[in-house]
């Protein structure tokens, strides 16, 4: 596998997992732990602000993945952009 190739795979592989780790964070906070008053001081409600601190910095990674993901396909999106007339 060359080092091109090598990088895009690292890429894809990394989106991946951080977007996996953003749907689980997500969905426990929003599906499995209280909310507000319920839990006043509890474990759980430490817990939540916890998830809530690595699902915003996932979001941060995730971003920044893709933001190179696109950067290394800009090659590509601007060949099929051109070849259907979208850009010139």
């Amino acid at each position: 596998m060359n080092r091109r190739a090598f990088k895009l795979w690292t890429v894809n592989v990394l989106s991946f997992i951080v977007f996996c780790l953003l749907s689980l964070t997500g969905l426990i906070n929003w599906l499995l732990l209280p909310r507000g008053f319920e839990a006043r001081g509890s474990f759980l409600v430490s817990m939540r602000h916890f998830l809530v601190e690595v699902h915003q910095w996932a979001a941060l990674l995730f971003i920044v993945i893709i933001a190179l993901h696109i950067l290394w396909h800009w090659a590509y999106i601007k060949r099929n952009l051109s070849a259907h007339g979208i850009l010139k």
